[in-house]
C-alpha cells in the first residue's frame, strides 16, 4: 500500500485548534460517556476518539469510561439504544452518522450530544439552529459527505472516461436520505451522466440492487453515505466487482474494502476531534455555544487492486493526486 497522506496527521476542522495536553477534570470525578453508532464498530475510529481524550489529559478507567452502543447498520435499533444511554445518565453522548444523531436528539433534550459523520446540512436536518450558534443540547462535526457527491462523480469520470450512467445506491428506510439521493441525481445530470436511484432497506436486498445496476447497464455504482451501506461495504464491493461495476464511496474504508474510489474527510481525524467537544462540555461549556465544525481537507483513495479486477487503467495524473493508492 502506497500512502501519501502527508496532511492527514491532523485534519483541520473549523478554525479551532486542540492543545496536545490539557488539564482534564476535577480530581475524583469519573465521567461516563455514551457512544451511539449507526454503523458497526470500527476499532481504528474507536481508538481515535480515545486518543483524542488522552491528548487532552484524560486516562480511561481513571477519569472516564465509555458505554458503547452499535446499531450495526440497523437504524431501527437506534431509538432503543439511545434510550439505554439516557437511562444510564451518561454525562455526554457522542453519535456517529445522521440517524444516530437524530435518535439521540429525540431521546434527550438535557444530556449534551456531540455528533460526528453527519453527511448533510445539520441545520436542514433540524439538528442545530445554525452552525455558528447551534442552540439546544447538540453540536459537533458535519463531514459534508453528502455534499461532495458531485466531486466524486467528477473523479469517477476522470478515472473511467467511458462511463455514461450511474446507479445511485441509497437506503430508502431513512427519509432524510431522499433529498441527498435527489441531489446526487442532479449532480450526475449536470456532468452529463444518467443517474438512476436504486433503494434498499435491508442488507439482504443488496444483491438484487446490484443485479439491477448491472441489468440497466450502469457504468458505476455511487454509494450514498449511510450506516447500512457502510456496514456492508465489503459485500457491496464484492458483489459489484463480480458484475464488473466500479463502486465510488465517501470514506477511505470503502476503498479499503474494495470500492474503486473514495473521496471525503478522514474519519479517524474527526473522531479524534470529537474529544475536543467532549472536553469542553465536561469542563462546563454548553453545546449551544460551541460552533459546529466542518472539514477543510479531504482524502482521495484509489484501489488499484479493484481497478485490475475490473480491467480498468486509472490515469497516471489521477493516481498522482491520490492521497493513498491501494496496490
Amino acid at each position: 500500500m502506497m500512502n501519501r497522506r502527508t496532511f492527514l496527521c491532523g485534519l483541520t476542522l473549523g478554525t479551532l485548534s486542540v492543545p496536545l495536553v490539557a488539564e482534564a477534570q476535577p480530581a475524583g470525578k469519573v465521567w461516563r460517556i455514551g457512544c451511539l453508532w449507526g454503523p458497526a464498530p470500527v476499532s481504528v475510529h474507536m481508538d481515535a476518539f480515545r486518543q483524542g481524550l488522552r491528548e487532552l489529559g484524560y486516562v480511561e478507567g481513571r477519569d472516564f469510561f465509555i458505554d458503547w452502543r452499535f446499531a450495526e447498520g440497523r437504524v431501527e435499533r437506534l431509538p432503543g439504544l439511545a434510550g439505554e444511554l439516557v437511562r444510564l445518565k451518561v454525562d455526554a453522548i457522542v453519535t456517529v452518522a445522521e440517524p444516530a444523531a437524530l435518535a439521540a436528539q429525540k431521546a434527550t433534550s438535557e444530556i449534551p450530544i456531540v455528533f460526528t459523520a453527519v453527511s448533510n446540512d445539520p441545520v436542514a436536518l433540524g439538528l442545530v439552529r445554525s452552525l455558528g450558534r447551534p442552540g439546544g443540547n447538540i453540536t459537533g462535526l458535519a463531514t459534508l459527505y453528502g455534499e461532495l457527491t458531485g466531486k466524486r462523480l467528477e473523479i469517477l469520470k476522470e478515472a473511467v472516461p467511458s462511463v455514461k450512467s450511474v446507479v445511485i445506491l441509497t437506503n430508502t428506510a431513512l427519509p432524510t436520505n431522499a433529498l441527498a439521493a435527489q441531489q446526487a441525481q442532479d449532480a450526475a445530470r449536470r456532468l452529463g451522466l444518467e443517474g438512476r436511484i436504486v433503494g434498499v432497506r435491508h442488507a439482504d436486498e443488496l444483491e438484487f440492487a446490484l443485479t439491477t445496476a448491472a441489468n440497466v447497464r450502469a457504468g458505476a455504482v455511487v454509494l450514498m453515505p449511510d450506516p447500512l451501506l457502510y456496514t456492508n461495504r465489503v459485500e457491496i464491493a464484492k458483489l459489484a466487482t463480480m458484475r464488473r461495476l466500479p463502486v465510488v464511496g465517501w470514506l477511505s474504508h470503502l476503498a479499503e474494502g474494495g470500492a474503486l474510489i473514495s473521496y471525503g474527510a478522514n474519519a479517524p481525524d474527526y473522531h479524534r476531534r470529537a474529544a475536543y467537544f467532549v472536553d469542553r462540555i465536561l469542563k462546563g461549556a454548553k453545546p449551544a455555544d460551541l460552533p459546529v465544525e466542518q472539514p477543510t481537507k479531504f482524502e482521495l483513495v484509489i484501489n488499484l487492486k479493484t481497478a485490475k479486477a475490473l480491467g480498468l487503467t486509472i490515469p497516471q495524473a489521477l493516481l498522482l493526486r491520490a492521497d493513498e493508492v491501494i496496490q
